[in-house]
């Protein structure tokens, strides 16, 4: 299944609430990921440009948009970024897929010969 890097902002009064009431976000993102039958893998709160971040496991780009969308539908979150991520197999296998283009079409794809730095005169 794909993996899934989301990072978010609270709202304001959504941190009001985690501190008046001790808030378990952690346990709110891990309900909204497994309603959709996928899997929190990591949870973080952030320094910086994100207050919180988590790595998750979905069947498919849909299923994980649809989560976001719930999440989002809640009110609770400001923004939130969601890049799918790439383990070394699916990078091994693009790249072996890439190799078999070129092979197979090099009449066909312009390729660079190099990238000679060297100035010309």
């Amino acid at each position: 299944m794909p993996f899934y890097l989301s990072q978010w902002n609270y709202k304001d009064t959504t941190f009001r609430q985690m501190i008046l009431e001790d808030q378990n976000r952690q346990e709110v993102v891990r309900v909204a990921i497994e309603a959709f039958n996928g899997r929190l893998l990591s949870f973080f709160y952030c320094f910086g440009e994100f207050d919180g971040m988590c790595i998750a496991e979905f069947a498919d780009n849909e299923t994980a948009q649809a989560c976001l969308m719930t999440v989002l539908g809640q009110g609770n979150v400001q923004r939130v970024r969601t890049t799918p991520l790439l383990t070394q197999e699916d990078v091994s296998r693009s790249i072996q897929k890439a190799h078999h283009a070129i092979r197979h079409s090099r009449d066909q794809l312009p390729l660079d010969k190099g990238t000679d730095d060297t100035p010309q005169r």
